[in-house]
């Protein structure tokens, strides 16, 4: 494995158990994901910074606050890579507020204020809101029983988007024709069609690198994830050409995690695994992605990705325990 891999690998598995002393109640499929984005910025996680994010979210949210429950370990997460993260955090609950006046309130709505906060200032944040709504509402126009309260996270992402709105959706929906050939979770394409859009190149050509990936994937006797891990795979495939390459990678990556703690039988299952594997080549790869306009659409690609994994481990999680209570 090559050695910048090495040292994303084993940074992610130490912030995965600093996460994971800390949060000792959180899901185990939530606190990689929060690892993950510590990872792919270069930063070690901290016990006590965590902690006292943690209690900045305590004081300064409501119980029963979209604040809280399943999305709170990953608002902590983007706290604790902020110098001033009571400020962030202030500024973070002026944007969700200025989110509602666009969307119903959710946890997802949460996770996109959370975003915003990281790319604008408070008040050019309705700029964003209103166009992320219309985008969304020509979302729910093209697939009116798929578009749900996550897809809000891309609309608003797609904002930033140098693209016109028209052509934004022209590709999503050229894209998800072309992939609902090969995979069967209309949801899952969805999404997937969605971190397509907010690259460059053609719905086509975007769309074979991620069928050319998953077949050398196949080829090397893995079968990767189709349900929310797909977007990760979308992610992935942008960041290179060469999807050999990209495939011997993640399998690297994959056999690495394999033999750490918490992935082995009982631990987190294979697919979720090669998941993984992929975000942190994603992350890998990007630093060396190019300047200018394709480095920006690349890491709003991998945004998304990131936020549609968060949003299904969060539903996934709820779901979780609604069935046990």
């Amino acid at each position: 494995m090559r050695e910048s891999l090495t040292t994303k690998c084993e940074r992610f598995i130490r912030n995965r158990d600093v996460i994971k002393a800390n949060f000792k109640w959180d899901s185990v499929y939530i606190v990689p994901v929060c690892a993950s984005e510590l990872t792919g910025k270069n930063i070690e996680a901290d016990s006590e910074r965590l902690l006292q994010c943690k209690k900045l979210v305590d004081e300064n949210t409501g119980v029963f606050s979209s604040f809280r429950g399943n999305v709170k370990l990953p608002i902590i997460t983007k706290l604790a890579q902020d110098d001033y993260p009571a400020q962030k955090l202030e500024n973070t609950k002026k944007i969700y507020e200025i989110l509602k006046k666009y969307f119903w309130g959710s946890q997802y709505l949460t996770l996109v204020a959370t975003i915003l906060a990281d790319m604008v200032y408070v008040d050019e944040a309705d700029r964003y809101a209103a166009r992320g709504k219309r985008i969304y509402e020509l979302m729910k126009k093209e697939h009116p029983f798929l578009t749900s309260g996550e897809d809000g996270v891309f609309a608003v992402l797609m904002a930033f988007s140098e693209k016109e709105d028209s052509e934004l959706i022209a590709d999503m929906e050229a894209c998800y024709d072309i992939l609902k050939g090969q995979f069967s979770s209309s949801n899952s394409v969805q999404s997937l069609s969605h971190v397509l859009a907010l690259s460059e190149g053609t719905p086509e050509e975007k769309c074979k690198k991620v069928f050319t990936l998953n077949q050398e994937l196949k080829n090397a006797g893995r079968k990767y994830g189709t349900y929310y891990e797909l977007a990760v795979l979308g992610a992935v495939s942008l960041v290179s050409d060469d999807m050999k390459a990209l495939a011997e990678d993640m399998l690297s990556v994959d056999s690495f995690l394999a033999n750490q703690k918490g992935y082995g039988f009982f631990g987190i299952d294979k697919k979720t695994r090669l998941m993984h594997a992929a975000m942190l080549v994603a992350g890998d790869y990007s630093k060396e992605s190019n300047t200018g306009t394709a480095a920006i659409t690349g890491t709003l690609a991998m945004i998304a990705a990131q936020q549609a994994a968060m949003c299904a481990v969060i539903a996934s999680s709820a779901a979780a325990s609604s069935a046990s209570n």
